[in-house]
């Protein structure tokens, strides 16, 4: 299995307009594209006040992943590159241009 992160800001101001988007048009988007591999998607939500940048809402998605096919098919050949579609640059203030990509290594669930 393979984690697919991501980080995105917005002005504070924007932040329930984003996560919406996102519930009512991204993720859905990306869920009907019943792309082989893909298990989920996950969103976190915190805001934060960085120096040089005001008070901002920092999302994170994880998308989970069987394997690097899987996250080729979703994102393409440069695999690495975010997907960040128009919409959703529209209300986010910055973000990061590359995902991150981690093996997971164990899980291991309380009893």
């Amino acid at each position: 299995m393979i984690g697919r992160v991501w980080h995105g800001w917005t002005a504070r101001a924007n932040g329930d307009a984003y996560e919406a988007l996102l519930r009512s048009t991204i993720f859905p988007g990306i869920l009907a594209k019943r792309i082989a591999g893909f298990r989920r998607i996950e969103l976190l939500r915190r805001d934060v006040d960085e120096p040089g940048q005001g008070p901002e809402t920092e999302f994170v998605t994880i998308m989970w992943f069987d394997s690097l096919d899987a996250i080729k098919a979703f994102a393409g050949k440069d695999w690495d590159v975010a997907v960040v579609p128009e919409a959703a640059r529209a209300v986010l203030k910055r973000f990061d241009a590359r995902s991150q990509h981690y093996e997971v290594c164990e899980t291991r669930e309380a009893e």
